[in-house]
């Protein structure tokens, strides 16, 4: 018989990312999460919850946001300190709580990852199309600009960016962290350029009201605000990509740490401001569109500083994307490795030491995603895969702490447990106020995961044979 509950010893996964190279260090890490956190979600993601959800107040909703993913960052950190492997939430999962948990675990992030990189390849050709290629004249035939959704054929943009994105990512960590930590400095610059333009420019008349009356729904009225602040958490999910790279990382247990909450604190600030500046300056009735930093600026006529946030909204998503391919290619590797799925997957070039087929892979299902679906179609279906794995994370913090086999003498998360459980609340609370619509079509995919495990996963599973 085979048992789906069994637990993988982390000695497992430890030997089996061992052909992985190791050359990620805190700096490297604090890049890649600014360069994950800071992309569709600041460029993008304030004007459409602003106008849909929560009016200023958005502002409040990316600082709700970005605490709870904080607090979850430090379960993430102890997890990584304590199993410095491939995969993240989905290996830790499957130690903590057994194959078939670590597997769900997996399959949501899965979808969350690959329809990421699509959301941000998306969010990429907005900017793109609508700004620079119209600057040079250039205009793209319709049937180029979308998908069949929207009576389009092929989003061509989207589709060359995540080609150009996946073969930065095929020549391994090393080149891919020193083309994000180059970009991530020029694209934390251009935002504090235009927060330090927008200041200028904000009307006290567009603060008001602050929180519209018909965004205070149940519960408590903060209806609105959670919503957003559910929806944003798609922008969260660099803290993930962070800990699938532990195997690659130099002494995990230290900089893995560091990388996260270094991550958690220029976003607090960055979110928040940006926010508050945009809202300040257009109406948030006006802001519900693909490119709102831009159309601001372009509102308020300062053409040539639109032109600037239009090329740091595009650094800001190409590295988001950057960081996104690597995570996803690691969990599809991790899930090849231990025979969930094909094991083709899970080999390792050994020139590169990157896992070649699931990066091609991965580049495949993102590149035909983002051609193909619209954004909104996209971001609808992005959180809640995030935030499965931040309750599973945060709330497995309390069993990690009574395995002797598991020594762990790096980080560890304070006020332990009280931490550990209001991260794991607070997750649970955001996926019930997730649009209906959303938690039924990612309780559809997570069906289809339980059928391919108990059709294909248990009997090719390494751990059950």
């Amino acid at each position: 018989m085979k048992n789906p509950f069994k637990r993988t010893p982390v000695q497992t996964f430890l030997k089996a990312d061992a052909k992985l190279v190791r050359s990620l260090r805190a700096r490297d890490l604090v890049a890649l999460g600014i360069g994950a956190v800071i992309g569709t979600g600041i460029f993008i993601l304030p004007g459409h919850e602003a106008a849909l959800h929560a009016g200023p107040a958005v502002a409040i909703s990316f600082l709700l946001a970005a605490l709870v993913s904080g607090i979850v960052g430090m379960a993430y950190a102890e997890f990584s300190s304590a199993m410095p492997v491939a995969g993240s939430a989905y290996s830790f999962g499957s130690v903590i709580y057994g194959e078939l948990i670590g597997w769900l675990i997996g399959w949501a992030l899965l979808l969350e990852y690959f329809l990421a990189v699509s959301a941000e390849a998306t969010g990429f050709a907005s900017y793109f199309n609508d700004n620079i290629l119209s600057a040079l004249g250039l205009h793209l035939p319709k049937s180029l600009q979308a998908g069949p959704l929207e009576g389009g054929v092929i989003n061509l943009s989207a589709f060359v960016v995540v080609l150009l994105v996946a073969v930065i990512v095929y020549q391994g960590a090393n080149l891919s962290k020193r083309v994000e930590d180059f970009l991530v400095i020029l694209k934390v610059l251009i935002i504090l350029a235009f927060i330090f333009v927008g200041i200028f420019y904000i009307k006290a008349q567009n603060y008001v009201p602050f929180y519209p009356k018909k965004f205070q729904t149940p519960p408590f009225g903060l209806g609105g605000i959670s919503t957003a602040a559910a929806t944003v958490f798609f922008a969260f999910i660099g803290f993930d990509a962070l800990a699938a790279n532990s195997a690659e990382t130099i002494d995990p247990g230290k900089n893995v740490v560091r990388g996260i909450l270094g991550t958690v604190l220029v976003a607090v600030v960055l979110y928040v401001s940006f926010s508050l500046v945009l809202t300040g300056m257009v109406n948030y009735r006006q802001l519900d569109v693909d490119d709102p930093a831009a159309y601001a600026l372009k509102l308020i006529g300062l053409n040539s500083w639109n032109k600037l946030i239009t090329i740091g909204a595009l650094i800001g998503i190409f590295t988001a994307m950057l960081t996104m391919l690597m995570g996803g290619s690691r969990l599809l590797y991790a899930l090849g490795r231990d025979g969930l799925l094909p094991k083709a997957m899970g080999k390792v070039d050994a020139k590169f030491g990157i896992p070649q087929r699931a990066i091609l892979i991965s580049t495949v299902i993102a590149a035909v995603f983002a051609g193909l679906v619209p954004l909104t179609k996209l971001a609808s279906l992005i959180n809640a895969g995030t935030l499965i794995a931040f309750t599973f994370i945060s709330f497995g913090i309390l069993p990690l702490r009574h395995r002797r086999d598991i020594p762990n003498d790096g980080f560890k998360m304070p006020l332990y447990p009280v931490l550990p459980i209001i991260a794991g609340l607070f997750s649970l609370y955001f996926i019930i106020m997730l649009p209906w619509s959303t938690k039924l079509m990612v309780g559809g995919w997570l069906l289809f995961g339980l059928l391919i495990y108990f059709v294909y996963g248990q009997y090719h599973s390494h751990l059950q044979q």
